[in-house]
């Protein structure tokens, strides 16, 4: 009973981003059968981009702006309606992204939704400019769905680990969800020989090099299963340490384990040990994010 409890109060507000396009649509169904599941309030969010506006010249033109926002908002009350669920809708005026994070930080929220490709995407996989911008400002974690997704139960959920505090902080956050959805969890640790040995001389690396790197990878996925005891002790774990020694690296061996797996969902910190200091999203989360097919949920540490 104490870690339901504890689950609960970890996702029991949601914001759902939404900017009219069909990929935030979707993203927005998704999102409100994951909040049912985890019987947490929900608001839908749809900002007025302050570069739309500021093209306007009559107040009408505004006003027509704000009205198509909340016929937005409105479709998805009706998606809402259709599994009885009540939800709160919201709408600001600004930059998109600034907006949701400030919403999310107002309301308290535990997790947003967005969808992965925004309404300029060119159908090429990659991430909308507010979908990355979010992922960039906010603390809060970003729950991010593909179009391409057909998920509706999260079976099996993978969380990658290097060893990082930034990969470990992640590990309660998929335990919670795998708690309400009786989920399988994997994970993961990549052992890069081609970044560990060098682009000229990986070939060549002692077997006990090897060997050592598999044992840090060994002591990383340990620590992270300390956590994810933690918060669900009689989770279903298993543990792999993947070898991978072609030039793709970390962002690929999480892949192809994903893909090889049928996993669901990917639960992963926004940067690993080799980029702490940078101000982008790290390299592998950012790649998984623009490479898989699964809902990804990206969890910053703060």
């Amino acid at each position: 009973m104490g870690s339901v409890l504890r689950a609960k109060s970890m996702y029991d507000r949601i914001t759902i981003a939404i900017d009219g396009s069909d990929e935030a649509k979707y993203a927005a169904k998704r999102g409100l059968e994951l909040a049912l599941t985890l019987n947490a309030t929900v608001d839908a969010l749809y900002v007025v981009p302050q570069k739309s506006l500021q093209l306007t010249q009559t107040t009408e033109e505004q006003t027509r702006l704000r009205d198509r926002g909340e016929a937005f908002l409105s479709e998805i009350e009706e998606l809402a309606s259709e599994i009885d669920y009540p939800i709160v809708t919201a709408l600001s005026e600004g930059k998109p992204a600034v907006q949701i994070s400030k919403h999310a930080s107002d309301q308290n929220t535990n997790l947003i939704i967005i969808g992965r490709q925004g309404i300029t995407g060119l159908g090429k996989r990659f991430l909308g400019g507010v979908s990355e911008q979010v992922l960039y400002q906010s603390d809060v974690p970003v729950f991010v769905i593909p179009d391409t997704d057909q998920i509706t139960e999260y079976c099996r959920i993978l969380i990658p680990t290097d060893g990082s505090g930034n990969a470990e902080v992640a590990a309660p956050f998929g335990a919670t969800i795998a708690q309400f959805y009786d989920s399988e969890i994997h994970v993961l640790n990549v052992v890069d020989i081609q970044a560990a040995g060098g682009v000229f001389n990986a070939g060549g690396l002692e077997k006990e090099f090897i060997e050592r790197l598999e044992a840090r990878g060994q002591k990383a996925v340990k620590r992270t299963v300390t956590g994810i005891d933690d918060t669900t002790p009689n989770a279903n774990v298993q543990t792999n340490i993947k070898r991978m020694t072609s030039f793709e690296g970390v962002a690929a061996g999480i892949r192809e384990y994903a893909e090889g797996n049928d996993i669901d969902l990917i639960v992963m910190g926004s940067h690993g040990r080799s980029n702490l200091r940078r101000q982008l999203l790290g390299n592998v989360a950012s790649t998984i994010l623009r490479t898989v097919d699964v809902p990804v949920l990206i969890v910053k540490r703060t």
